[in-house]
C-alpha cells in the first residue's frame, strides 16, 4: 500500500507543478488521438468537413480578407518569436533560481502542450478533409486509365494554349514574363466564379489570396504557397518568377474551398484559370498543366515529348528557363530537409505519392479534356 500511495503522491505532485498545462496537453493529445482513431469513419469525417470545417473557413476567410496582410504570417512569426523568448527567459530563470529540474520539466511541458494543441487543431481544421469526400467524389468526375497517345495529344493542346497566350502577357526587356504580382492578387476573388457554376461543391467566399512578406524564406524551403487552416487564408510566395503565380493563387484558393489533395488542387486550379478567362491566369494555367503533362510524356514517350517541346514558342521557353534558374539557387540542404519533412507530412495523411502527388493531376487533366471534348460533340 505504501508504494501505491507514494506513486499517487508522486503523480499528484507532478500534476500540481503546472496543472493547466497538463490539462491542455491532455486535450491536445485527445484531439490528435481522436482524429487518428476516426480516420476510417468516412461518415464522421464527411460530416465534420462539410458541417463544421467548411463553415468555419468561410467565416474566417471573410473576417480576415479586408486586412492588407497575412494573418497566417503574423501568427507564425509571433509563434516563433514567442517560443524563442520563452526559452531564453526560462533559461535565465533556471540560472537565477537554480531550479533546473523543475524548470526544465515545466518548459518542456509548455512547449509540448503548445505543439499538441496546434497539431490537434490542425487535424480538426484540415486533416478531416483527407478522409471525407474528395473533389472527385463531390464533382462526379471519373478518372480512367490513359494511353500514351492521349497524353501526347493533351500535352500538345496545353503547349499550343501556352503559345497562344504567351504574347498576351506583359514582358520585360529580356522577353521574360513580368506580371504585376499585386494586380494578380487583386483579381483573385473572381477566379472561381465561373467554375463554381459548373461545380457547386467549390462554392466559397470571393476573397483574396495573400502575399507573404517573407517570401524569400519560403523559397529557401521550396514553397510557392500554403493554406493556413487557422485563418483560412490562401498564402502565396511573391518572390519567384510570376509566370506561375496566378496558377499558384488558384491552387491555394482550391485548398480554401475544401480541396485537400494536391493533385486535385492542381487540377482544379487549371480549370478555374481557364474558365476565368483572364489572359495572365490562362497562360499561367497552361504552363502549370504543360509542366506536369510534359514530365509524364517525357517518361512515357521521349520522341513524342521532343516533338511537343520543339513546338513551344521562344517566349514560353524563356519563362521556363527563368523559373528553373530562380529555383536552382535554392537547391541546398535546407531545401532537401524541408522537402523530406513535407513528404513525410503528406504521407502521414495517407497521400502515398508524397511530393509526387503534385504531378498526379495528369490523369485528371487528360480525362477531363476528353470528357469536355465529348460534351462539345454532343
Amino acid at each position: 500500500m505504501k508504494n501505491v500511495t507514494k506513486k499517487k503522491r508522486g503523480f499528484a505532485a507532478i500534476w500540481k507543478l503546472c496543472p493547466l498545462r497538463h490539462a491542455l496537453l491532455l486535450l491536445g493529445c485527445l484531439l490528435v488521438a481522436g482524429h487518428l482513431a476516426a480516420r476510417k469513419d468516412y461518415a464522421l469525417n464527411r460530416a465534420l468537413s462539410e458541417g463544421f470545417v467548411r463553415p468555419i473557413h468561410r467565416f474566417l476567410s471573410r473576417l480576415y480578407d479586408p486586412l492588407p496582410f497575412s494573418v497566417a504570417e503574423l501568427l507564425i512569426a509571433l509563434a516563433v518569436i514567442g517560443v524563442l523568448v520563452y526559452i531564453i527567459f526560462s533559461l535565465i530563470r533556471m540560472i537565477r533560481r537554480k531550479t533546473w529540474g523543475k524548470q526544465v520539466y515545466i518548459t518542456f511541458i509548455t512547449l509540448l502542450t503548445a505543439g499538441a494543441l496546434i497539431y490537434g487543431g490542425f487535424c480538426l481544421l484540415w486533416g478531416v478533409y483527407y478522409y471525407g469526400d474528395d473533389f472527385m467524389a463531390k464533382s462526379g468526375l471519373k478518372k480512367e486509365k490513359i494511353s500514351t497517345e492521349q497524353l501526347a495529344e493533351v500535352t500538345a493542346w496545353y503547349a499550343e494554349l501556352a503559345n497562344e497566350y504567351a504574347d498576351q502577357v506583359p514582358r520585360d526587356e529580356s522577353g521574360v514574363c513580368a506580371l504585376d504580382r499585386r494586380a494578380v492578387l487583386e483579381r483573385s476573388p473572381e477566379v472561381y466564379r465561373e467554375l463554381e457554376r459548373r461545380f457547386p461543391c467549390l462554392e466559397g467566399p470571393a476573397v483574396h489570396a495573400k502575399g507573404i512578406l517573407c517570401s524569400r524564406v519560403m523559397s529557401y524551403v521550396d514553397f510557392t504557397g500554403f493554406f493556413f487552416p487557422f485563418s483560412a487564408e490562401a498564402n502565396v510566395n511573391m518572390d519567384f518568377p510570376p509566370c506561375l503565380l496566378p496558377a499558384t493563387v488558384a491552387h491555394e484558393l482550391a485548398h480554401q474551398r475544401g480541396v485537400a489533395k494536391e493533385q486535385e488542387a492542381n487540377f482544379v486550379a487549371v480549370l478555374a484559370c481557364l474558365d476565368y478567362g483572364d489572359a495572365e491566369y490562362v497562360y499561367s494555367a497552361a504552363l502549370l498543366a504543360y509542366t506536369h503533362l510534359g514530365n509524364a510524356l517525357y517518361k512515357a514517350d521521349r520522341a513524342g515529348w521532343e516533338q511537343v517541346y520543339g513546338g513551344l514558342s521562344e517566349d514560353v521557353r524563356r519563362d521556363f528557363a527563368a523559373n528553373r534558374a530562380y529555383w536552382q539557387q535554392f537547391e541546398t540542404p535546407v531545401q532537401e530537409v524541408s522537402n523530406s519533412v513535407y513528404e513525410g507530412f503528406l504521407k502521414s495523411y495517407d497521400q502515398d505519392l508524397g511530393l509526387k502527388s503534385y504531378g498526379a493531376c495528369v490523369d485528371l487533366l487528360v480525362n477531363y479534356y476528353y470528357t469536355a471534348q465529348q460534351g462539345q460533340e454532343k
